[in-house]
């Protein structure tokens, strides 16, 4: 253990020696195994999955159907990017007196990205795979990093609170929310219900650090005009494949120019707000002059920076685009933004719970944290944005997120598990039974 971490009481170690690795792993199957990918049946049934477990654990939990026409309609609305026509919120929260806001939120989303072709993994995507033994043990599964992983760490901290009987002078709460990776509308929902707390850890893999900013992200659209031609005569023509590789040099400079000065927190990186085009349509006939291209792709949202700023930025530089194309002068490119808007969150300066979360994981056998920013969106603006102080820590890497084969390892489950059981003691005022 770090030679700098606060010394343990007898009920932090008590509580400690109660986590069972086991029972975690096992939650961590399930988790899987539903499948629980963005509007499907499977993000529904893990929802419903998590409030059983909850209230087995002593939880008092608050399970809904959240009106999604109601939510739609609010000007807040943080969009979606899947098609879903229900929504489950799940809150547990154990302690604490009737009305006061908890001490502590620890939160962690349901839902997962598409495993693409199953025929690239190793194994079957949504059956857990264990390799290897002791808390070296390497978990594979698609969610197993971002971040069924991290709600099994937060149901193994609830889980040996329980078995130790711990009463708390102030409430702890657990928020399990659907809808994180296409715009959070399962958080953002949460909060709307009400559920709030005075501070907040989410479970997102942090891959050893605590990070208490987020840079944010837009989808947007673009629809480049071309005026179409036999291949033959191409030149009678305007590629809209041909200007777009204007467009996409003018991002390219755009996106140097938005990351030339990085903050502190993100000097880490080598792009704090990147700009990546995912997807590309163009053409219905191979010898055709293609006389539209349809792209759509990520924008980086710099640290702070507002969603309307952002927005502007990028269709003035696609504007510009006209000034070395007569074409695109005479028949602009059309942008638009469809999905979900990650703005950009923090962790208020000089907040305590950065350096409790950090003495927590130190104690917990972690090493002393490092402290960054991630270049990500995440639900961490929505409780920023209502005033919940609130920072991730979480196990797994960023890198291994999304990815085939996307995997995370027990010794970090069981790690982040430690950290989230002593900052709830720590926070809630835990005392013995």
């Amino acid at each position: 253990m770090d030679t700098d971490a606060p010394p343990l009481t007898d009920l932090e170690t008590k509580v400690l020696q109660a986590l069972d690795p086991e029972a975690m792993l096992a939650d961590l199957a399930e988790l899987v195994a539903f499948a629980p990918v963005g509007g499907t049946d499977g993000e529904d049934a893990v929802q419903r999955w998590c409030a059983r477990r909850l209230r087995e654990l002593g939880f008092t939990v608050h399970e809904w159907d959240v009106d999604l026409a109601a939510a739609r309609s609010s000007a807040a609305y943080p969009g979606e990017e899947v098609r879903r026509d229900r929504l489950v919120g799940v809150v547990g929260q154990r302690g604490g007196a009737e009305g006061e806001a908890p001490a502590l939120v620890l939160c962690g989303h349901t839902d997962v990205v598409p495993a693409g072709d199953p025929g690239r993994w190793g194994s079957d995507p949504f059956a857990l795979q264990v390799h290897g033994d002791g808390d070296v043990r390497v978990l594979t599964g698609r969610g197993t990093c971002d971040m069924l992983g991290g709600v099994a760490a937060v149901l193994a901290a609830a889980r040996a609170l329980a078995s130790c009987g711990v009463e708390t002078s102030r409430g702890l709460a657990v928020h399990l929310v659907s809808g994180e990776e296409d715009g959070g509308v399962g958080a953002w929902s949460t909060l709307a219900a009400g559920h709030r707390g005075d501070a907040c850890v989410i479970a997102e893999p942090t891959g050893g650090a605590v990070i208490p900013a987020n840079a944010g992200s837009l989808t947007f659209r673009l629809e480049v005009p071309g005026r179409s031609a036999h291949g033959s005569t191409r030149t009678l023509g305007e590629s809209a494949v041909d200007h777009f590789v204007g467009v996409l040099a003018t991002l390219r400079s755009l996106e140097a120019a938005r990351n030339a000065h990085a903050p502190y927190d993100f000097a880490h990186l080598d792009l704090v707000a990147p700009i990546a085009v995912g997807i590309v349509r163009a053409g219905e006939w191979a010898s055709t002059v293609p006389d539209r291209l349809v792209a759509e792709g990520r924008y980086g949202v710099l640290p702070g920076e507002p969603l309307e700023e952002a927005r502007a930025a990028f269709e003035a530089a696609v504007a510009a685009t006209g000034d070395q194309d007569p074409w695109l002068r005479e028949h602009p490119v059309v942008v638009s933004w469809p999905g979900g808007a990650f703005a950009s969150g923090a962790l208020p300066d000089g907040h305590p719970l950065l350096e409790e979360t950090c003495a927590a994981a130190t104690s917990a056998g972690a090493g002393r944290p490092r402290v960054e920013g991630a270049p990500y969106g995440s639900d961490l603006r929505h409780y920023a944005e209502r005033g919940i102080p609130t920072l991730q820590y979480g196990p797994g890497s960023l890198g291994a997120a999304h990815a085939v084969d996307e995997s995370v390892t027990a010794r970090e489950l069981m790690t982040c598990a430690r950290t989230y059981a002593l900052l709830a003691l720590r926070r809630c005022g835990a005392t013995a039974p």
